[in-house]
């Protein structure tokens, strides 16, 4: 067929839209993720958990944390799956691959020397389970050897590689701590796999309606794909090489913009290189970096205002102290009166959502 041509600005609402970031806010916790398909678990807690933040984004003041607990571990609606919350449901997705994990030789081999310390963790597990990765003794035969932080760490990378293969599950943390449990016991009985080609493509289709506007192929990122192969209809933005693959549902429908302050993990802008096809938006996060070398902070958290992205916020939140400082506000492009008013208004909203004073 032929493709949808857009402009950049059309692109942008486009995917400002799907990502639940314009005035119609959705109201329900376990409704915005299973349109989001996902939350991203990470640890920096410098504002937020970013899964928190990512929620409190959409949902405004309306959003606990304790909601996404009370998913996760009580009502069972959402699943941590591979460092990203899923809904339940969407785990019949995945069990086709889980079937075929691990991919890598590497990884198999060590499975497959350790395989009594396999067994013994999850006898562990039906026995005394739910536990903690402290709770769990090392039995293993061949050490799990790694340049990064999981070197010798045999417990959680035992754990971690039975959760992808479908073996074992998330179920709860104690505080930053993850919960595991067998799989057969965390997971409905009913949750049949979806075959391979299938699930991909139902995959494909979901991460579009997510995204609203995404290419048919890009380079691999951990986790979660930035591409969605052939789902939806071929576009082309104005001023932007190559095809694109737009959600034909989100065309030319009427658009109520916003200010958001995101997570630099949000959705929206995770995938730099769009963020800077479609809204000219140069990003990176700079917690790795030296002090001296940051432009815009340790944690900065991208401005979404109406249909562009036009800053970043440098701020910080110390709960000890009360206070939500406020180190600087960068400005892509020179803001009005109205966008400053709406960015301040923002800031306080977030403040007041984490029980903060602002400070500046």
């Amino acid at each position: 067929m032929e493709p949808h041509r857009l402009d950049r600005a059309q692109a942008r609402r486009i995917a400002i839209r799907a990502q639940l970031l314009d005035a119609d806010r959705p109201t329900d916790l376990v409704g915005a993720v299973r349109h989001l398909t996902f939350l991203q678990v990470d640890p920096t807690a410098a504002i937020a958990p970013n899964a928190d933040l990512v929620a409190w984004s959409r949902l405004g003041d309306g959003y606990a944390p304790d909601d996404l607990v009370r998913a996760l571990e009580r009502d069972r609606t959402l699943i941590e799956y591979n460092a990203l919350i899923r809904p339940m449901e969407d785990l019949s997705l995945y069990r086709a691959d889980m079937a075929g994990y691990p991919e890598y030789p590497r990884w198999h081999e060590w499975l497959r020397a350790n395989d009594p310390f396999r067994r013994d963790v999850l006898a562990r597990l039906r026995d005394a389970g739910p536990l903690t990765s402290r709770d769990v003794p090392d039995t293993s035969v061949v050490p799990w050897s790694s340049s990064g932080w999981t070197g010798d760490r045999n417990v959680i990378q035992m754990l971690e590689f039975l959760a992808l293969r479908g073996e074992v599950a998330i179920v709860g943390r104690r505080k930053r701590e993850r919960v595991w449990d067998l799989a057969e016991r965390a997971y409905p009985a009913d949750l049949a796999a979806v075959p391979s080609d299938e699930a991909r493509r139902v995959r494909d289709e979901r991460r579009l309606r997510s995204l609203g506007i995404a290419r048919a192929k890009s380079r691999t990122v951990p986790m979660e794909p930035a591409d969605v192969g052939a789902a939806g209809e071929p576009a082309v933005v104005d001023g932007v090489a190559g095809e694109w693959r737009v959600d034909p549902r989100l065309l030319a429908q009427p658009f109520d913009g916003r200010t958001a302050l995101l997570s630099p993990f949000d959705r929206l802008i995770h995938n730099r290189t769009r963020a800077l096809e479609l809204f000219d938006f140069d990003y990176a996060l700079e917690m790795y970096k030296p002090a001296a070398k940051r432009r815009w902070g340790y944690f900065a958290l991208p401005i979404l205002h109406g249909d562009r992205l036009v800053g970043k916020l440098d701020a910080a939140a110390d709960r000890k102290a009360g206070v939500f400082t406020v180190n600087a506000i960068h400005e892509d492009v020179p803001f009005t009166k109205q966008v400053r008013h709406d960015v301040d208004a923002e800031v306080q909203q977030l403040a007041s959502w984490l029980g903060l004073e602002v400070r500046r």
